[in-house]
């Protein structure tokens, strides 16, 4: 996305035909990839350390047999789409530096079933895991608030509310940030989804 001069940048996974299509472990990935990544959103305030989204990130996913891919980072994104700071999806055990309000980042995890090194397409774009297993993305451009945080790249009215967002351990239906504006409006947009069902 490009508007007014700003990038913005997002991914959201699809299950071709629906839950239904997918079997037990792809939607266990999926859920464990959506879940990781609210959590170490939910963490996104300032003057927090940045080191916390990536150990957030790490310790959920280890215990359920998965692995967080390290070639590829968040990023800070403006008028320039991938600039400082990086933001790493597995910990680091040193300070990264302080999260402050007017920030703006990605926090994108890529989250897969083995081996996490990637293998680079001849396109020099498209990504696989080189071991052929599967792999699964979310990703919000955030901004930072004085009272938490907001994602830029949210859904809309009329986005599907999707099953991993309905089956959610950490915050179930559509997830717009944590500062009270935000937390407002995903209320007001999961009960008029709820209603409509």
């Amino acid at each position: 996305v490009y508007l007014d001069g700003y990038h913005g940048d997002c991914s959201e996974m699809f299950a071709v035909g629906g839950r239904e299509a997918l079997d037990e472990n792809g939607r266990k990935l999926i859920q464990a990839t959506y879940d990781c990544w609210v959590q170490s959103m939910e963490l996104v305030k300032p003057d927090t350390d940045y080191n916390v989204i990536g150990k957030s990130i790490q310790e959920y996913i280890e215990p359920k047999g998965y692995s967080s891919v390290r070639a590829f980072c968040g990023h800070g994104i403006g008028d320039v789409f991938h600039t400082a700071p990086n933001i790493y999806h597995y910990t680091v055990n040193q300070s990264l530096g302080e999260i402050k309000e007017g920030h703006v980042f990605t926090i994108e995890p890529m989250i897969c079933e083995g081996l996490s090194d990637p293998y680079m397409w001849p396109d020099d774009w498209t990504a696989t895991t080189v071991d052929g297993k599967r792999a699964a993305q979310f990703e919000h451009t955030l901004l930072v608030t004085e009272d938490g945080v907001e994602a830029l790249t949210g859904k809309l009215e009329d986005s599907p509310v999707q099953f991993w967002e309905e089956e959610s351990a950490i915050r179930k239906g559509i997830w717009l940030g944590t500062s009270e504006n935000a937390r407002g409006r995903a209320e007001e947009l999961n009960s008029s989804k709820v209603e409509s069902k």
